[in-house]
């Protein structure tokens, strides 16, 4: 047996189209594919680096990465009253653009437009505002200008040492001057060339050979050192305390700092500023990195944001009272990355892919009752290894969404042996249970707390995940039959054909059902009261709340059982089917139409999953990353309990609180209340499912906060988020202490 990773994705089309049209259940496979009620993209929480191809007073340019180029504009952005090449302070928003000799340049709010051209034999060397720099073939300096728009005005830079060497030209935090770093007699030194009359003056000489340069209208600092732009000449610079960032940029009287060498571990890179005045160093953006540089209105941009799924840009400037104010002007977006697997459940959405950059996670997305997303990606897992595939396996990872926030897969170690791993209410928490050595094996399906586990060896075990445990304990090995688990029953073919046995994974107590199966089924499914069952060429569901038997469609390959419905795909027309079944009759029509290529040769539904737990299904819809969701359109059944795990605590507390679990069918809102001996409600609480899980929490306290103690009884009533059927309602007792 092999291991390998699938990239399921295929790069090929369009975003389809959103749209809520309800579906219906011809008696016929439909000509049109039902359009999605929503798409989401699994996007890498990796933040990547950004640069400013331009900067201005009233906007900004940005490009993540490789990708094209996005325009920003200020929403408080107030054109000035005046802009040319004659006021330098309103070059803070020009856009120069070079083609060959020539440099056009034009201010972006006003529209006002200027070219310089280049004489000859003077080459470009930097631009900003309104000015250009030059370097002609004497190696002598020029600052140019078109006062009139047009003719272009030649300012010889005067003051620049004579036999110097210029290296670096650098723009700041202004328009009126420019860094230039230049080498003499082997030494490198920093100045300022006025952009105004060409005057440059050296500030800084150090020993590094290509120093770091920050600076603005009030301050220049370079290798370390700082000084004031309008100091006496000759003044010395001030040296500052060396540390591992960067020098950024200069704001104000602040310098920023950022993108340090090195960071503990389990901390984020931030972004300081240090006073160039007295030395107070203070933090200005948290979790930022890549992307920091100053813009020539003396202010700043900087990327900042806990992952790429909130990665923003933030615009720093001056407050009246010369502090700093950052604000955020733009949302970075995530880059997409390859949907390696995908399950549904209550209403939740779960992709697994290489999301956290160098490892594997499970993310999740939540739906509306519609199948509409609601909110954002979620991180939902710890970073995970690669996962068990077999050898030509073209459907892996196989995951299994238990219905109760969690998502169940397969882990091979080192030596081959197998684990089944849940994860999924937490980023941090991964619990598993070995298989007891065995290896190439399935998940043959799940819900809640029970997975059930196929292993090639022949055998077949349950194993139990339950509220508060550690790790998962296989509760019953078997030989390895068709078999189904739904809530805390496992079904699996009766002792006689055309039968099938229902065992309670607690009380151990069993019931049998005829199904009519003329076989021995080859695969069982079950979904609240619906057992489906197969023996290859024929196949059919059993109702158990009516005992009605249904024909069903056995002429393709694996099938997913759902609430009420059958889905299959046809591995050829690339259809998904849908069958119909709630109403007694078996009607089928096409679902959608999946993408031809990434096509699944597998023996998993590695492309597509149905949210056994509300009826929805996603898709790979062919473009890289994306998955759509569709509704099935049949109607889901009235809310009830699957399993429960109500408990009376030896201990209550804030840190350790009441925990109950009750295992739904399907998505709900809730109301809990608790109430004493005396028939006083003492405690309601209130809240949405996970998933189909109710899961409240309890201290042990009144609804004024204060102490409460003994029998009390409790009283969950649960309505259909779905709002189809009735709401539940539940009661029972449990004891403090």
């Amino acid at each position: 047996m092999s291991r390998s990773r699938r990239l399921v994705h295929a790069a090929v089309g369009g975003v389809l189209a959103l749209s809520c049209t309800a579906l219906t259940a011809p008696a016929r496979a439909a000509a049109a594919a039902a359009e999605p009620v929503g798409t989401v993209r699994l996007v890498t929480e990796k933040r990547v680096t950004v640069d400013y191809p331009w900067a201005g007073a009233s906007g900004f340019q940005y490009r993540p990465g490789t990708t094209s180029v996005t325009t920003v504009d200020y929403p408080d952005a107030v054109p000035p009253a005046h802009a040319g090449p004659d006021d330098l302070a309103s070059g803070t928003d020009v856009m120069a653009t070079r083609d060959g000799q020539k440099v056009v340049q034009r201010h972006r709010s006003t529209g006002v437009s200027a070219t310089v051209t280049l004489p000859s034999g003077q080459a470009y060397r930097a631009a900003v505002g309104w000015s250009v720099l030059t370097l002609d073939s004497t190696g002598a300096l020029h600052v140019l200008r078109a006062p009139d728009g047009a003719v272009t005005a030649d300012t010889p830079v005067t003051g620049f040492p004579e036999g110097a060497r210029p290296v670096v030209f650098r723009t700041g935090g202004s328009v009126t001057r420019l860094a230039i770093v230049y080498v003499l007699d082997g030494r490198t030194s920093v100045g300022l060339v006025d952009l105004a009359d060409g005057a440059f003056r050296t500030y800084v000489t150090g020993d590094e050979p290509v120093p770091e340069v920050a600076f603005n209208d009030r301050w220049l600092v370079a290798d370390w050192q700082a000084v004031r732009v309008d100091s006496e000449p000759g003044t010395q610079p001030t040296a500052l305390t060396r540390t591992g960032e960067r020098l950024e940029a200069v704001v104000g009287d602040r310098l920023l700092l950022g993108n340090p060498d090195f960071v503990l571990g389990g901390t984020e890179a931030a972004l300081t500023a240090r006073s160039l005045v007295t030395g107070a160093t203070d933090t200005v953006l948290p979790s930022s990195f890549g992307g920091i540089g100053p813009t020539p209105d003396g202010g700043a941009l900087a990327t900042a944001g806990p992952s790429s799924l909130d990665w923003n840009i933030h615009r720093i400037r001056l407050d009246d009272n010369g502090g700093l104010l950052t604000t955020e002007v733009a949302r970075v977006p995530a880059a997409a990355t390859a949907v390696q697997g995908l399950a549904a459940a209550g209403g939740e959405l779960l992709l697994h892919g290489a999301t956290p950059g160098g490892s594997l996670r499970h993310s999740g997305f939540q739906l509306d009752a519609t199948g509409r997303p609601t909110g954002p990606q979620t991180p939902r897992s710890p970073g995970l290894a690669a996962p068990t595939c077999l050898g030509g396996d073209a459907a892996c990872p196989q995951l299994e969404a238990l219905g109760d926030g969690r998502v169940g897969h397969l882990h091979t170690d080192a030596n081959g042996e197998e684990s089944v791993v849940t994860v999924g209410l937490d980023t941090t928490t991964l619990l598993s249970a070995p298989t007891g050595g065995d290896s190439g094996g399935r998940i043959a399906g799940s819900t809640g707390r029970y997975v059930l586990y196929n292993g090639a060896s022949g055998k077949q075990r349950v194993v139990d995940f339950p509220r508060g445990a550690t790790s998962g304990t296989t509760v019953l090995t078997r030989d390895r039959t068709a078999a189904a688990v739904w809530g805390q029953t496992l079904w699996t073919p009766g002792s006689t054909q055309g039968t099938a046995t229902g065992r309670n994974l607690k009380t151990g107590t069993t019931t049998t059902v005829t199904t009519g199966a003329p076989c021995t089924p080859t695969d069982l499914q079950a979904v609240n009261t619906w057992l489906y069952w197969t023996c290859g060429g024929t196949a059919g569901v059993l109702d158990r709340a009516t005992n009605r038997r249904i024909t069903v469609p056995a002429d393709l390959g694996p099938a997913r059982l759902a609430d009420g419905f059958l889905l299959r795909e046809n591995r050829t027309t690339h259809e998904l089917l849908l069958t119909d079944f709630h109403s007694g009759t078996a009607t089928t029509r096409t679902l959608v139409e999946l993408p031809a290529a990434d096509q699944n040769t597998g023996g998993s539904n590695g492309r597509w999953a149905v949210d056994r737990f509300g009826g929805h299904v996603a898709y790979l819809n062919g473009t890289y990353g994306e998955v759509s969701i569709v509704g099935g359109g049949v109607p889901t059944s009235p809310l009830a309990q699957m399993e429960a795990q109500v408990y009376s605590p030896s201990v209550i507390g804030r840190s350790f609180p009441w925990s109950p679990v009750w295992q739904l069918n399907k998505p709900s809102t809730w109301t809990l209340t608790l109430t004493n001996a005396f028939g006083t409600v003492v405690r309601t609480l209130t809240g949405s499912s996970t998933a189909a899980a109710v899961r409240p929490a309890w201290d042990g306290t009144t609804d004024t906060g204060g102490p409460t103690s003994g029998t009390h009884t409790w009283k969950l009533t649960a309505h259909p988020r779905d709002g189809q059927g009735p709401d539940l309602t539940l009661s029972g007792t449990m004891t403090l202490g």
